[in-house]
């Protein structure tokens, strides 16, 4: 979750798409969102439902995720989820921040200085669950360490994290159901509970990007949810 410098390259990547059907005075400002969660709680669906929702706006936007989203970072990314990458806990780490240092440069802080929004499936608030908390039981020397990666190299945070919520395993029950599981997801339940933590405690420590959304109910009803959040969060009528 591959973008290139080429706007013809990013409109036909399968990694990413982008919308420019329209621009108006709605898509003057670009805007960054970020959506996170555990596995299976349904991210791509209420992603792709958004973009919809901003494309009936006449919103422009870039559909983008990590790690990857450029093309060096989707070669980082297929290394971080192969199964038999054998690499220690910081390796990892330096592997997700070389990610989206490239992700950013050459994708999102273009796409938003021109104007467009950007949809992302994960940003750095899954490198402090799955890393911090998944990886580190929420280990206050490595979460220090993600927070001075964040603070050297990430320029712009999302505006907006929408937190899809949803027990552990009914969310691991759905991704079960998927094609076979990459390094992340082959991980046992305590695992997913602690970046469950993990996130639970990033929404408490950040209200104002992080908003947890309920992503039980049909597909329609967690859309609702969110286009309510963006509606509020950016003033859209």
């Amino acid at each position: 979750m591959s973008a290139l410098p080429e706007e013809e390259s990013q409109i036909n990547s399968p990694k990413h798409s982008i919308n420019t059907a329209s621009t108006n005075t709605a898509s003057i400002q670009g805007r960054f969102i970020s959506f996170e969660g555990t596995e299976g709680v349904g991210k791509t669906t209420a992603i792709e439902q958004l973009c919809n929702q901003l494309q009936a706006k006449g919103i422009d936007y870039l559909r983008t995720r990590e790690p990857g989203g450029s093309p060096f970072a989707e070669q980082l990314r297929a290394i971080l989820l192969d199964p038999n990458t054998t690499i220690n806990d910081d390796t990892e780490l330096l592997l997700m921040f070389a990610a989206r240092c490239d992700h950013l440069q050459q994708v999102i802080l273009p796409a938003l200085q021109r104007g467009t929004w950007v949809i992302c499936d994960r940003f750095t608030d899954s490198t402090v669950a799955y890393q911090g908390f998944g990886r580190a039981h929420g280990d206050s020397i490595t979460r220090a360490k993600i927070e001075s990666l964040i603070s050297q190299f990430v320029v712009q945070l999302p505006e907006l994290t929408l937190w899809l919520d949803l027990p552990i395993l009914e969310g691991m029950a759905r991704a079960n159901k998927r094609s076979a599981a990459d390094r992340f997801e082959q991980q046992a339940t305590e695992f997913f509970t602690r970046v469950h933590q993990g996130f639970s405690v990033l929404a408490s420590e950040q209200p104002e990007r992080i908003q947890r959304i309920d992503a039980s109910g049909s597909a329609e009803e967690v859309s609702q949810r969110i286009w309510q959040t963006v509606q509020e969060k950016f003033a859209l009528s």
